[in-house]
């Protein structure tokens, strides 16, 4: 999983890409979650939503690294 991908000659390291998606899938599901009413039972959001983003990111490395990316 070493290695970048070119995008119109600027190279972009794999990691970046795969933060920018965790984030993206965090924020859908932080709303998913809001629309529901879950955080009333969440002691700290923030602390709850930051969580959720590394089970997500982790996910996405162990996905990626298991397909030989």
């Amino acid at each position: 999983m070493i290695g970048e991908i070119n995008v119109y000659g600027i190279y972009i390291p794999w990691g970046i890409l795969m933060l920018l998606g965790a984030i993206g899938v965090t924020r859908i599901i932080s709303h998913t979650l809001a629309r529901f009413g879950f955080y009333r039972f969440v002691w700290h959001p923030a602390l709850f939503d930051f969580a959720v983003f590394i089970i997500v990111m982790g996910c996405f490395f162990l996905i990626l690294t298991m397909r030989g990316f």
